[in-house]
This record gives structure tokens, sequence and C-alpha cells, in this order.
């Protein structure tokens, strides 16, 4: 049925040639006009897992209390000495210019020059205080006198004044939208900005301009990303060298690669289609559609070219190769579009603008290399002349070697190797950790300008930008009762002796010091009063700008400044937060995760390390199926679905090895790998599983395969994984993890296809039909 079905499509299309190929050629202008129109989009919230707990808690009081979506600008005077009028003009330049970039969020600037920074002191007839920088300030030494003592006075030394007073400190949040245009914040357009108003304006030889946060790391890793254009070219390159090597025709070395970019066109115009931009993570997508795309054409060009040498027409070859690839071809280009697919089940944006992004260009690659290169190779005329017999023995004998791999005596050394090889790699992968494994930005090299801004502040600031807010949710006015305050100050000393908790904020412990203040300063008094009236007095001086409570005390955040993002730390604080929290919970008081930058991280690991499991299973159930579909046989799904799950297992193992973690760059690299990965055995498994029902022995039939499409499968393997190795040299530490895995993954699973899937054919058919 299904070969009737095939001859009479085969019939069909090549009839009907040349309209099919003007067809492709309207669509193709069509989808490149669109893919023209395609913009790079970084948006915020595609890096979260919205629906998460904790970032149900997060957008719920963003407004009121600021969310992850900040930037911080720290002003350095290279001299290592702020009180001098050249660092404190610029401070208040750079003030000013943030103040007026469109998106920032101008209620919540913060710095030396913001009317919400004062300083309080107690005075004999008790407290005086008033704006760090006064109205009247001169840049004299008078002047500059008055505000170093405000400042100590004001308590703000390691969070707005480095430590060392080398640099002061510029913060705000950042809005969704851009009240200009009122449509979402340009996060890649708004990076550019602080990179040309503020350090491009500002920093010369005597100040230095840091700059952090998730908007101006955006705008780095874009940056980073132009270079996957040069990559691309480069593979393009390496791979029409290679082809060449492979096809030793012109023609047959063009047609693939034109093919497998006109599916990269129809993939990008496919985006601008359904509404989608091209972020940062997805810019890879475009690649490994061309690489997948060469693959398939090669096996084209390799059936087509076999044909053509044994005396077949290029038409009538070209015919007989289509009739001959398209089930296994599309059953291996099904199976990595629905293991894309699968990565639709992680609740993050991003890795679903992958999934849809990578799935609309493998689907793309049936109708460009499965259906119009045979058309289009139809139209040309190869030489049948044969190669030279020599080179063609040398390579029998290769393949001769390698079938032994499908006897017994082999099989059974190989299939023992593999299983403790897998073992071994098993509980390597077991100690695999979710998130990230280092400090600064992991999708940036260390020694990167944003992370070297991000050491900067780091060392010199006391508050970090790891930052983790628990917010606190009770009934209105529960500030004013002194059981309900007493509760957030005890969950905030709990807390503050955690493990990689660096410092502590909240209402409860400000309102201690205030009340220490009203006592002449006294250190015995730093508690909170009992009476109602004493504590409505030590919080009312703790203004809401301050970002400790909302309008009326119904929510108050307790800030927890971690020693780094690092997996463990956030796990170990998470956990404690949450014992903490389950002892201190009541009807009228709850402590809920989480917002913050590293709250941010925690959602996101949990959704990662959540999504690992469902996905593999997802992934490997739908290989299994399409198999079970395309070979109806049991044994022969089992011989290609093995093979990948011990690679996938090695390769979790490697990400252990090299201390990369479980991440959202990282997650879809396993998808990815098994889907593209599955490609090797089907196309080997195809042509032995007729061999084998026609009472053809093991080996033979093994033999037999390699010799039609044993080239074709090993140069495949090459050639994706040189493409993704040149990603080892990109500025991105994301796509460097992310081509060292797929480098391994393509590599040795093409190994596996030609050693371990035959070795599981020997014990599944020992015995001839």
């Amino acid at each position: 049925m299904l070969e009737k079905l095939v001859n009479g499509f085969e019939t069909h299309l090549f009839r009907n040639r040349m309209w099919v190929i003007l067809s492709f050629i309207l669509i193709t202008v069509f989808l490149g006009y669109q893919a023209s129109q395609l913009k790079m989009d970084a948006a915020f919230s595609k890096n979260i897992p919205l629906n998460h707990s904790y970032m149900q808690t997060y957008t719920k009081h963003q407004k009121e209390f600021g969310g992850a979506n900040s930037i911080m600008v720290a002003v350095e005077d290279t001299s290592g000495n702020i009180f001098n009028p050249v660092f404190f003009e610029a401070l208040k330049n750079v003030h000013d210019q943030l103040f007026f970039i469109p998106g920032v969020e101008r209620s919540q600037v913060k710095s030396l020059y913001s009317p919400s920074t004062r300083f309080t002191e107690v005075v004999e007839d008790g407290f005086a205080g008033g704006p760090v920088i006064p109205a009247d300030f001169t840049t004299d030494d008078y002047g500059l006198g008055i505000v170093r003592d405000n400042i100590e006075k004001a308590g703000i030394v390691g969070r707005l004044i480095a430590n060392d007073y080398s640099a002061a400190m510029v913060s705000a949040q950042l809005m969704e939208f851009d009240p200009q245009t009122g449509e979402a914040l340009n996060t890649i357009a708004f990076a550019t900005q602080l990179e040309e108003e503020l350090r491009g304006q500002f920093e010369n030889e005597h100040i230095k301009i840091h700059i952090i946060g998730f908007a101006k790391m955006a705008g780095d890793v874009a940056d980073g990303a132009k270079g996957v254009v040069l990559f691309f070219l480069i593979a393009i390159a390496i791979t029409a060298v290679m082809v060449y090597l492979f096809s030793k025709s012109i023609i047959l070395t063009v047609l693939p690669l034109l093919c497998s970019l006109m599916a990269v066109i129809w993939q990008l115009g496919l985006l601008t289609v359904v509404g989608f931009g091209l972020d940062p993570m997805s810019i890879l997508v475009p690649f490994l559609v061309f690489a997948i795309g060469v693959s398939h054409g090669v096996q084209m060009i390799n059936a087509v070219r076999r044909r053509v040498i044994d005396g077949q027409a290029t038409k009538a070859a070209a015919a007989s190769a289509f009739r001959s690839l398209l089930v296994p071809g599309g059953v291996a280009l099904l199976s990595d579009t629905v293991g894309f697919l699968t990565l639709l089940a992680i609740d993050i944006g991003i890795i679903r603008e992958l999934a849809i992004s990578a799935s609309l260009g493998v689907a793309v690659i049936i109708l460009t290399n499965l259906i119009l290169l045979p058309l289009v190779i139809s139209y040309t005329n190869l030489s049948n002349a044969k190669d030279n017999p020599q080179q063609t023995q040398k390579i029998e004998n290769i393949w001769r070697s390698l079938s032994k791999f499908a006897t017994p005596k082999y099989a059974v050394i190989v299939l023992v190797s593999t299983a403790v090889l897998y073992a071994v790699g098993f509980m390597q992968a077991t100690q695999m950790k979710i998130g990230d494994l280092k400090g600064g930005a992991p999708a940036l090299h260390q020694d990167s300008r944003y992370n070297q801004d991000t050491f900067f502040i780091t060392d010199h600031f006391s508050i970090t930008t790891d930052v983790m807010s628990v917010i606190v949710e009770a009934e209105p006015e529960a500030c004013t009762y002194h059981s309900l305050l007493n509760q957030i100050d005890q969950f905030e000393w709990m807390v503050a002796n955690t493990p990689g908790v660096e410092s502590t904020a909240s209402l409860a412990s400000i309102a201690k010091k205030v009340n220490s203040g009203f006592n002449e300063g006294n250190p015995k008094w730093q508690i909170l009063p009992r009476t109602t009236a004493s504590l409505v007095q030590a919080v009312g001086q703790v203004p809401t700008t301050s970002g400790l409570l909302n309008g009326n005390c119904s929510v108050m955040p307790v800030y927890l400044f971690l020693k780094d993002h690092k997996a463990e730390t956030i796990e170990v604080v998470v956990e404690k937060v949450k014992s903490v929290a389950s002892q201190l919970n009541t009807d009228k008081l709850q402590f809920k995760l989480a917002s913050g930058p590293v709250g941010v991280m925690a959602a996101t690991n949990e959704a990662v390390s959540e999504a690992q499991l469902p996905m593999m299973l997802y992934v490997y159930g739908a290989v299994f199926i399409l198999c079970l579909i395309s070979f109806k046989s049991l044994k022969a799904t089992i011989a290609v679905i093995i093979p990948l799950y011990v690679v996938s297992t090695l390769a979790q193992a490697l990400m252990t090895l090299l201390d990369i973690g479980l991440a959202v760059s990282t997650l879809p690299v396993i998808a990815l790998g098994v889907g593209i990965g599955v490609d090797y055995g089907i196309y080997i498994l195809s042509t032995m599983s007729s061999k084998l029902s026609n009472g053809m022995p093991v080996q033979q039939a093994y033999f037999e395969a390699l010799v039609e499409r044993g080239s074709a499968v090993i140069f495949t393997g090459l050639t994706l994984a040189i493409g993704v190795s040149t990603w080892f040299f990109s500025d991105l530490k994301f796509q460097m993890d992310m081509g060292i895995l797929l480098t391994f993954m393509f590599l040795v699973n093409m190994l596996g296809a030609i050693i371990i899937l035959p070795a599981l054919s020997a014990m599944f058919w020992p015995k001839t039909k």
C-alpha cells in the first residue's frame, strides 16, 4: 500500500516537475522577502517560566517592588577616590542620562542624586536628616566633606557607594513597554543606548563605567550572536569542500547546498509569518537546518550517483532515488521534527520558540531536499564514469571489516563494552547539576566585558547582583503588630545564617535600627517595640520608596543578597527559605518565593529540572512510534533506540566532566542530538531490513547497507560535527557549550549507528529466515 502511494506520488511529481520547481521558486521569493523583515527579539519575559509559582509571585508584585529586569551602573573613579569635582559631575551626568532613556522606570532610578537618598541621624532633640546631596551642594572641599559625612550617616556605603569609596552606583528598574511607542521594550536597542549614551559619552581616563543587568547582558549576547553569521559562512565553505570531495561533481555539490539554503530561507520567512522574532538562542537554528538539509541532500545525491554509475539515465536515477529515500528520509525528518516539538513541554518562552523554529526548519527540509532536490537533479546530465577500481576495492574492504560487528563473536564484545561504558556514563550523569556552575553571566565568557563589570561590582560593593526577594504577604497594617513583624525578623535571622547568604534586609531589621535611634542610638534598644505606638513611630520613618513595604503595609519583601548564583548556592538557599517559611507561615502572614534576579533563576532551574525527564520521554516516545510505524518491527525499533539512549547518557556525563550545567541553553541540545542522531540508524536499518526480510544473513545485509549508504552516513556525521565544532571559537559561552555537546553527539551517534546497531542486529536476527 505504502509502496503504491510512493510510486504514484513519484509519477505525478516527475510528470509535472517544471511546475513544481517554479512553485518552489515563487514560494522562496515570497518567504525570502518575509525573512528580510525578521527582527531580533530578546524580551525579558521570554526567558522566564511565567507559569511557575515563583513567577506568579514575581509578576503580582512587580509594579510595586520592581522585578529582576533592572540595570546597575557603577561609576568608578580611576584614582580610587570619588571625592573630587570630576567624579561628581560624571555621576550626575550618568544619573540624568539614565533617567531620560526611554524604557527606564524613572521613579525607580536611585543614586546619590536621587531625592529619596537621605540620611538620618540622632541629635539631642530627636532626629535630624535630609538629602545626602543638599540642594546647595558645591564640589569644593567643604561641599565634598559634607557629602562624605552624609554618606556615612545614611548607611549607604556598600550599597550606593563602594566599600573603598572608589565608585558609586546608579540603579534603575526597566518597564515592560517603551512609553514612546507603546510597544514591548526593545531590549537589544536599549542595551545599545546604554553603551552609546553612558559608556560612550562618559568613560574616559578618569572615569570608568560598569553596566550590568538583563538588558545589557541580552545586548552583549546579541552582539556575540552576530558572529553566528561568520560561522554560518565558514560552515557553508567547509561543507561545500566536503560535499565536492564526496561527490566529485560540481553540480552535485551546488544543488544540495542550494536546496539546504532554500530551507533556511523558508524557515526564517515562516518565523515572520507566524509572528516570531529571532532571539540570540534561536539564531543558531538556521545553521542546524542547513546542516541537516545537507546531510539528507548527500543521501539523495549518493543514491542518484550510484544509479547513474549502474547505467541508468539521470532522470530515471533521480526518480528511483526519490522512491527509495522518501520513506526513510521522511521518517527521519519527522522524527527530528517531533523530537524538537517535545521542547514545547518546557514552560520557557525562549525554548518554545526554539522548538517551533527548529521544527519548521526540519519540516521544510522534507520539501526542499527530499522532493525538490531529485527533481532539479533530473534536469542535469551526470557522468556515468565509475570510480577507480582500486579505490572502490579499498572502500569495500573497509565495509567488509566493519561488517564483522554484525557477527555474534564481535557483537558480544561491542555490547559488553557498550554496557560498561553506559554504566560509567550513567554514574557520572547522575552528578549533573541544574543551573549555572560559574559566576557572572553564563551566556558569556568569564573574560567578557559584561562579566568583568559584574566582578567589579561584586568585589567593591556589599550588595551583590545576585539578589532574591522573599515576598511577605499579610493583612493591611501588618507592620503595626509586633507579633507579625517579629515573625519577619525571625525569618530574616534564620535565613541570614544560611551558607551562601551574604547579607539581608527587611522592614523589621530597619525598624530595629530606627528604634535604637529614638533611644539615643543605644544598641540595647535595637529591638522591635512591643507597643503599637512605638512600632508605628519606628516603621513610619521607612518610606515606601525604600522597597521594604507597600502603601498599606500588607506586603513587605525580605531581600537576600547571595554570594553568587551558582546552582548549588541557589538550591541551598531555596530549601532553607522553604523550610523556615513552613515553620512561620500562618493565616495572617505568608512567606512566598520569589522575586529578584536569583528568584527568576531559581524558578528557571526548577522548570528545567521538572522538564528534563518528560522531555526525554517525549523525544524517545516519538522516535519509538515513528520507527515502529516505519519498520513494523519492535526489534528494529529497539536497535535504533538503544544507541541513541547510550549516547544521550554519555553526553550528560560529558556535561558533568566539563562543568556544564543543565540550563535553558543546554537542555534543548539533548533533544536536538537525539532528533538528528536517529537519522543515521534509520538510513542504515531501512536498507538492512528489506534484505533481512528476504532471508539475507545479518552480516551480508549490513555489508550491503554500508556499500549503499555507509559513505553518506559517515560523511554526514563528520560534516555536522566539523560544522558545529567552529562554535568552539564563539564569543558566546552558551554557543561554545552547545557546540561541544552537539559535536560529541553527532560523532558518537554516527559511531553508534555503524558499530552498536549492527551488533544489536546480530543478536536480534541470529539466523536467516
